[in-house]
C-alpha cells in the first residue's frame, strides 16, 4: 500500500543486498547494485529513499522492490542489453532532502533514470525536480492528491489512487441489508496527505447513501501524531462519545492506530465495523502490539496488492523474492509490489521504444497500457493509473489470519463483523 507510515520495523535491513557504497550524495549515504556483468555500460538508476528516520520500515521494503526488480531484470540480460545499476540515496524521511537529492542524481551524477521515493509527502518534492529536467519518474507509493494537483507530463503513479482505494467497503457498507448496515458512523483522521483523502471519500460516498455521520474530524483542525500519540486521544474519546456504529480511522501506522484502540478499550466502546487507513497491514508488527489476534479481530485496512493475488506476474515475482531474501509469501509488504511495478513502468517504455531518452519514454507511457505485478497500468495526464480503481482490495484479521475480504469475487473470505477488544 503507498503509505506514508511506520514507526516500527516490518523488514530487517539486514536483507539489503548492497555491492558497492559509495560517497554520499544528497542526503545520506548512496549505495550502488548491479547484478549483470556482461561489460557493457551499466543503466544507472537514481532513487532517494527513507532509509532511516520515521518512514525508514517502508523505505527498506521500498527498497527491496527495487533491487528485486534490478535482480529480476538482469538476470535476463538487462534493459537495451546494458546491466541496470541502483543509485540510492538516504533522505531520512526528509521532503527537503528529497528535493536536494533529485537535483544532485540528476544534474552531478547524470542518472539515466529516475524511481520515485517512497509516500506522497516525499515524492511530491521529487516531482518537480523531475519535471524540470525532464526525467520519467515513475512511482510505486505516490497516490495521494498531492501528487496528482496538476498535469504532468513526467510523472507515473502505477498504484491505487488514496481516494479510491477504501471504495469496495464504501459500497459493501451501502449494499448492506437493513438492520445490518450501520445507520451512524465516524470518521476520524489525523493530518495526514496519505491517511485523509480515502476516509474523506467514504465519508461522502456512505453519507449519500443513507449513513449519517455523528463525528467527523475538521481536516483544518486534525492533527499530526506525535512521538507518543497522545494528542489522538481526545478525538478518539469524542468518537467513543457518539457511539457510531461503523467507524473509519484516517491512521498512518500501528501507533496512531493504537491510540484510538486504547482510547475506545478505555471507555468501553466497540463498533460494529471498523477500517482504518492504515496500521492493520503492519502484519506481525501490528498483532504484536495490538495484543494478539483477539484485539485485532475483525479490523479492516485496504490495500493495493497481496502476495496471493492472482496475477502471473506477481506469483513470479513473490517466488523471486523468497528466493532473494527469504521468508514467505505473508513477509512480503505491498511495498515490495509497488517499487518493483515502478521499475516495470519504466522498463516496459524502454524495450517498447529502444531507447533511455526520457522524454520519449514518457510520451510513451501516455498513450500505452503496461503490465506490472500490480495489474494493467494507463496514465492519465495527472499521472494517475486509470486502471487502478480495479485493483483495490479490503483485507481483515481474522483469528490471527489477514485475508482478502473485497471485493466478493472471486472467493475472498466472509467478512466478520465487530472487533473482539471489550
Amino acid at each position: 500500500m503507498r503509505r506514508d507510515r511506520a514507526r516500527f520495523s516490518l523488514l530487517a535491513a539486514s536483507s539489503v543486498v548492497t555491492v558497492l557504497t559509495l560517497a554520499a550524495c544528497g542526503g545520506g549515504n548512496a549505495s550502488t547494485t548491479s547484478s549483470a556483468g556482461n561489460g557493457a555500460k551499466p543503466i544507472v538508476v537514481g532513487i532517494s529513499l527513507p532509509l532511516t528516520g520515521q518512514f525508514s520500515a517502508d523505505g527498506i521494503a521500498t527498497e527491496h522492490g527495487y533491487e528485486l526488480w534490478q535482480s529480476d531484470v538482469n538476470a535476463k540480460g538487462g534493459l537495451l542489453g546494458r546491466p541496470v545499476q541502483l543509485k540510492i540515496v538516504n533522505d531520512d524521511s526528509n521532503p527537503n532532502t528529497v528535493t536536494k537529492d533529485y537535483t544532485t542524481l540528476i544534474t552531478v551524477d547524470h542518472v539515466d533514470l529516475t524511481l520515485a521515493p517512497f509516500s506522497t509527502l516525499l515524492t511530491a518534492s521529487a516531482q518537480p525536480v523531475a519535471e524540470k529536467y525532464h526525467y520519467a519518474l515513475a512511482a510505486g507509493s505516490a497516490t495521494g492528491p498531492a501528487v496528482f494537483s496538476q498535469p504532468d507530463p513526467y510523472f507515473f503513479s502505477v498504484s491505487v489512487p488514496d481516494a479510491t482505494e477504501m471504495q469496495p467497503f464504501a459500497s459493501w457498507v451501502a449494499s448492506l441489508p437493513a438492520g445490518k448496515k450501520p445507520a451512524t458512523a465516524a470518521y476520524p483522521m489525523v493530518s495526514d496527505p496519505f491517511a485523509d483523502p480515502p476516509v474523506k471519500a467514504t465519508e461522502t460516498y456512505l453519507s449519500q447513501h443513507g449513513v449519517h455521520t455523528v463525528y467527523a474530524t475538521d481536516p483544518k483542525k486534525a492533527v499530526t501524531p506525535n512521538a507518543t500519540d497522545s494528542n489522538l486521544t481526545p478525538i478518539a474519546n469524542a468518537v467513543a462519545a457518539a457511539h457510531p456504529e461503523l467507524v473509519v480511522l484516517g491512521t498512518v501506522d500501528v501507533p496512531s492506530l493504537l491510540a484510538f484502540v486504547k482510547a475506545f478499550q478505555a471507555k468501553n466502546f466497540t463498533p460494529k465495523i471498523m477500517i482504518a487507513s492504515s496500521g492493520p497491514d503492519q502484519g506481525e508488527e501490528f498483532l504484536h502490539h495490538i495484543g494478539g489476534s483477539n484485539a485485532a479481530q475483525a479490523i479492516m485496512v485496504p490495500d493495493g496488492w497481496y502476495g496471493g493475488e492472482q496475477n502471473a506476474l506477481s506469483h513470479v515475482m513473490v517466488q523471486d523474492y523468497i528466493a532473494k531474501f527469504g521468508g514467505t509469501t505473508n513477509d512480503i509488504n505491498a511495498d515490495v509490489a509497488e517499487a518493483y511495478s515502478a521499475g516495470e513502468t519504466l522498463a516496459a517504455a524502454i524495450q517498447a521504444k529502444g531507447t533511455l531518452n526520457n522524454t520519449t519514454i514518457a510520451d510513451y507511457l501516455h498513450h500505452h497500457t503496461v503490465q506490472t505485478v500490480q495489474g494493467a497500468a494507463t496514465f492519465n495526464a495527472l499521472g494517475e493509473n486509470t486502471d487502478a480503481q480495479h485493483q483495490a482490495f479490503i483485507f481483515q484479521w481474522q483469528d490471527s489470519q489477514f485475508l482478502q475480504v473485497l471485493p466478493t469475487h472471486p472467493g475472498p473470505a466472509a467478512l466478520a463483523l465487530k472487533p473482539n477488544w471489550g
